[in-house]
């Protein structure tokens, strides 16, 4: 899947990503920083149906967020790990392997943490402000 969208349009953009047949439950999300890989990931949220506020992990790693329902989903932001064994430690892959909704901001720094069976996101900005992203499921 492709869609070309501005930011206005990112709750749109959710839904569409959420209507894909198959999806998988566990989205890396690749991305140079300031594109929108954490707007997009709170409007995921949002649509799944979690009433709490979201925010970036930048800095606990992981954010944990429950639905109307108490599912959990968790959202990862890995930027500040130094290196695979960090993530190996802190039981990221015990998180992967739940089944539950996870999204993944900067999965290079965990590559064989990451399952195989995954969806990726890519994001980058084009002219006037607006967004190129693909979906690979």
């Amino acid at each position: 899947m492709e869609i070309t969208f501005s930011l206005d349009e990112i709750q749109w953009v959710a839904k569409q990503i959420l209507a894909t047949p198959n999806l998988k439950k566990i989205i890396t999300f690749d991305a140079l920083m300031g594109v929108g890989k954490t707007t997009l990931i709170k409007a995921l949220v949002k649509e799944l149906d979690v009433t709490e506020t979201s925010s970036s992990p930048t800095f606990s790693i992981v954010n944990e967020y429950r639905t109307t329902a108490l599912e959990p989903i968790y959202h990862f932001d890995l930027y500040r790990l130094n290196n695979e064994i960090e993530g190996y430690d802190m039981g990221l892959d015990e998180y992967f392997y739940s089944g539950n909704w996870c999204f993944i901001e900067w999965p290079d720094k965990t590559p064989n943490l990451i399952p195989i069976d995954h969806a990726q996101i890519v994001i980058t900005e084009i002219d006037n402000g607006k967004r190129q992203l693909t979906l690979i499921n």
